[in-house]
């Protein structure tokens, strides 16, 4: 990566929801085990091996995401999620199957779409923040009608 593309990272993640980051990680996730898959296909061993692995890293960043032991029962379907990733991503190395890298992205993008759901779901419920009223009068007159109105909000 670029010092440039570091950069537009760097500034793109720094407003970023959890949820959004989440997010950022299974398209990670995902680019890297398509990557993978087509380096197989194309019989670039060390390009596919430098895939996985770092398909392995992401994976072990999700895990970390998780609250251990107090999490519930979604953390802990989510940890379980990870290991056989990781063990099914041994695997497809082993065997040098494409097939078994595609299958676990399509489950990686599953999870994802979930994800994005909730993100959704959250940015529509979100209060919508109004910018403050200048004043275009005098201090001492009082509002109009209008003015109230516009200004009157209930939570």
């Amino acid at each position: 990566m670029s010092p440039t593309e570091a950069a537009y990272r760097k500034t793109g993640v720094e407003g970023t929801s959890g949820l959004s980051l989440l997010i950022a990680l299974y398209d990670t996730l995902a680019g890297d085990l398509r990557r993978a898959a087509a380096a197989e296909r194309n019989n670039e061993i060390a390009k596919r091996c430098k895939e996985v692995n770092h398909a392995l890293l992401v994976i072990g960043y999700l895990e970390n995401w998780l609250a251990r032991g107090s999490g519930g029962e979604l953390a802990d379907q989510l940890a379980a999620l990870y290991a056989s990733m990781r063990l099914k991503l041994i695997e497809a190395q082993a065997k040098r199957s494409a097939p078994l890298l595609e299958e676990q992205m399509a489950l990686v993008l599953q999870v994802r779409e979930g994800w994005q759901a909730i993100e959704l779901k959250a940015a529509q419920t979100a209060a919508e923040i109004i910018p403050p009223v200048k004043a275009h009068r005098s201090s001492g007159a009082s509002p109009t009608n209008a003015e109230r109105r516009r200004l009157s909000w209930s939570a």
